[in-house]
């Protein structure tokens, strides 16, 4: 199926599509999956091997190999979780669709929050 990205309110697609390209399944969703297996799933292996890397500094790579391997269970673990992939699934959807609706992406709508009354970059 030849998915064509015209169309919706700002001519970006239609907001109400749930269909997924092959760069949004291999790309876009693992690194949401990445991005909260970090901050809510590893925070601690994250925490250690950020630590060990600091403390060790340019030995880093030699020295702190056993925290990487921890975090890298941690991770491996939850990249098989079907649950965290449905929630990170419909997070991007749900973004995608605001972008769709507004035609202003996420970090656009940061920078706006930031810098309020200041027009985009």
């Amino acid at each position: 199926m030849v998915h064509n990205n015209t169309g919706g309110p700002h001519g970006l697609g239609d907001p109400d599509d749930r269909s997924l390209r092959k760069v949004e399944l291999e790309v876009c969703i693992p690194k949401i999956i990445r991005e909260r297996t970090k901050l809510y799933k590893c925070p601690e292996e994250v925490k250690e091997f950020e630590n060990c890397c600091k403390e060790k500094g340019l030995m880093m790579w030699y020295s702190c190999q056993k925290q990487n391997e921890n975090l890298k269970k941690c991770q491996i673990k939850w990249y098989a979780d079907e649950e965290l992939k449905k929630e990170c699934t419909e997070i991007y959807l749900a973004e995608r669709a605001e972008f769709r609706r507004t035609g202003i992406t996420k970090k656009q709508k940061e920078w706006m929050k930031n810098n309020p009354g200041k027009p985009l970059p």
